[in-house]
């Protein structure tokens, strides 16, 4: 059984100064995730991302808060992590076995940071990966577009650290 884990959907990184690239339609990706994973009566994991205090992103700060474009009914797991990765010091794994997760499907932000650790780690921990490859985005770097940044993190991380499906392909 797969859980659905999203990460990082917060104010401050959906509607931050560094536009995320097809941050819209991320947006009705997700949340066609969480209506599927309901139907299927899958769990739903969503992080937050927090800094230390006097950051801005410090614990309770709003740019830690899930994007009020997210459709959330309230039977989802909302949990704050420090760590790129998301199974870091959250208990995250704990919830998932306790559930009767054997997987998760990891869509979100940001692709090179928490996307990517949390599909490596996901694997290192016994549980099987799905990377949903039209589910993720983060922002243009100096060096990279983001457009760039998502495929080449689609290449690298499908086969040896988790199995990639679009969207539409993908049931729980």
């Amino acid at each position: 059984m797969y859980a659905l884990l999203i990460l990082d959907m917060q104010i401050g990184l959906v509607h931050g100064p560094d536009k995320p690239w097809r941050s819209p339609e991320l947006l009705e990706t997700v949340n066609a995730l969480m209506d599927k994973a309901r139907s299927a009566g899958a769990a739903i994991f969503l992080a937050r991302h927090i800094g230390p205090v006097g950051s801005p992103i410090e614990p309770g700060s709003p740019l830690t808060m899930l994007a009020p474009e997210l459709r959330l009914q309230g039977g989802e797991v909302v949990f704050e992590k420090r760590r790129p990765n998301a199974f870091s010091l959250t208990g995250l794994a704990d919830q998932l076995r306790a559930c009767g997760a054997t997987g998760v499907v990891v869509a979100g932000m940001k692709t090179q940071y928490y996307v990517d650790s949390t599909c490596r780690a996901a694997r290192d921990l016994g549980f099987d990966a799905v990377l949903i490859a039209d589910g993720h985005t983060c922002s243009d770097t100096p060096e990279l577009k983001a457009e760039h940044i998502v495929a080449h993190h689609n290449a690298t991380l499908a086969g040896p650290f988790c199995q990639l499906v679009q969207a539409q392909d993908w049931t729980f």
